[in-house]
């Protein structure tokens, strides 16, 4: 089923997937995560209530209960799923896609994400293959409400900003349900209404035109930090004072501050095999160890539990942290943010000098290419750089990337879209341009 992807089941509603397919999840998704009570919550996509009701209804005709934990974000989820012991759970949320777009996120006993291949392949099997018998006892869906618990644990890291201006786009998402409850009234706010059809820009962050609001809002406001969620709000991205953009595996360097510094923590942080080598340089006066695994919260979230990390984070903004049953969350990392820039604020340091000193690198940012022979091109890229210069680390378990003294590279086939994508990182601006020149090249012969 077209819908079924590495990390999640996602896809454009009544075209990839319907609700006769999500009443055929439900149905086996008991079995697989081997669980008589599911918790389920959802977002304010159009589709959503009819997600969740073929959902419901496939859960209970297996025998199994559902908890209706209503709308929340996806972190709310993560976190119910853990502080309440569920063998199972499910988000109904198409997160940062188009409105049109709906999907299930899928979590088992101790919030271990269930990607494609440690269920989803078998839920796809049995969805596609087997017969339905609906069991003579049906299950039950009950009402519970999670959301003021929830609050009080991250009210735990709500600090007072006496020192910054905030601005703060909520993309119209889920993050809309809470971050007022947590941040004040203070703060600058657009896009704060939570709405299904996402009116005033698409709900994913990453995409420069997304960003324009909030980086206009910084500079109109007099901001000293700018946030921006994504829709289902497990995703927080940065603007700084000067209204950049602020690469988000930088954050992860940040965070250092809180867990080492403030906390007095050791650990080891996890990044994902795109981060910048500035994060391990700067997190190096903090002792601290640092990890590189593949990209996707089904592999991040399971190999922040497996080392027994501390915290992490991705390029694309997502943040895991140990205290957070080894799940992410925008809003936790954005608590944790704002009280560091606030504390450096007093301190007479920005949020741009900040990052400033944690990265000396020039940086390619995230290019797709679209190609078919994806492996051919991979090796032909990776073929091309090492034969000119042994790297100094070479890395295979997503794509490649190569390390060298002054550069390092990454490609690595798109688990959830149909491309290539490049990324590069030099000290040197003319190098990183080479690099990225050379590289279009070559996948050009493949097209």
């Amino acid at each position: 089923m077209k819908a079924f992807k590495a990390y999640d089941i996602r896809g454009e509603w009544e075209i990839d997937f319907n609700a006769e397919d999500v009443y055929r999840i439900g149905f086996f998704l008991p079995g697989i995560l081997k669980a008589n009570t599911i918790l389920v919550g959802r977002d304010l996509r159009h589709s959503s209530d009819t997600v969740f009701n073929a959902l419901s209804r496939g859960i209970t005709d297996a025998g199994a209960n559902v908890h209706d934990a209503g709308l929340c974000t996806t972190p709310l989820i993560y976190w119910a799923t853990g502080h309440y012991n569920y063998k199972g759970s499910v988000m109904i949320t198409a997160s940062h896609n188009p409105k049109n777009h709906n999907g299930l996120k899928v979590s088992g006993a101790g919030v271990m994400p269930v990607g494609y291949e440690n269920g989803l392949r078998d839920l796809e099997y049995l969805v596609e293959n087997n017969n339905i018998t609906p069991s003579e006892i049906k299950g039950q869906i009950q009402k519970i409400e999670p959301q003021s618990e929830y609050l009080r644990f991250l009210k735990s890291y709500v600090n007072p900003l006496s020192n910054i201006r905030v601005g703060i786009d909520c993309s119209n998402g889920m993050a809309a349900l809470f971050v007022k409850q947590l941040i004040g009234n203070e703060p600058f706010y657009i896009n704060d209404t939570a709405d299904g059809s996402f009116p005033g820009h698409e709900p994913n962050p990453l995409e420069p035109e997304n960003q324009e609001q909030i980086k206009e809002l910084v500079i109109k406001k007099l901001c000293d930090i700018g946030l921006i969620f994504d829709g289902d709000a497990d995703r927080v991205m940065f603007i700084d004072e000067k209204g950049n953009f602020v690469s988000p595996d930088l954050m992860i360097a940040l965070l250092g501050h809180f867990f080492f510094e403030i906390q007095g923590r050791n650990g080891i942080v996890l990044q994902d095999i795109r981060s910048s080598k500035a994060i391990g340089e700067y997190l190096q006066q903090f002792g601290a160890e640092v990890e590189t695994w593949r990209v996707g919260r089904a592999y991040a979230a399971s190999k922040l539990r497996e080392i027994n990390g501390l915290y992490g984070g991705e390029l694309a903004g997502h943040y895991y942290f140990r205290d957070f049953y080894y799940s992410d969350s925008g809003l936790m990392a954005a608590l944790i943010v704002l009280g560091l820039v606030d504390q450096f604020k007093a301190k007479g340091i920005s949020l741009s000098q900040l990052i400033q000193k944690i990265s000396p690198y020039h940086n390619s940012g995230e290019i797709n290419f679209k190609v078919e022979a994806k492996q051919d091109a991979i090796q032909a890229v990776v073929d091309y750089f090492a034969s000119k210069e042994k790297p100094q680390r070479m890395l295979t378990f997503d794509g490649v990337r190569l390390d060298y003294p002054t550069f390092w590279l990454n490609i690595r086939p798109s688990n959830t879209e149909p491309y290539l994508r490049f990324i590069a990182e030099s000290v040197n601006q003319e190098e990183l341009r080479f690099l990225i020149q050379k590289t279009k090249e070559i996948i050009a012969t493949f097209k």
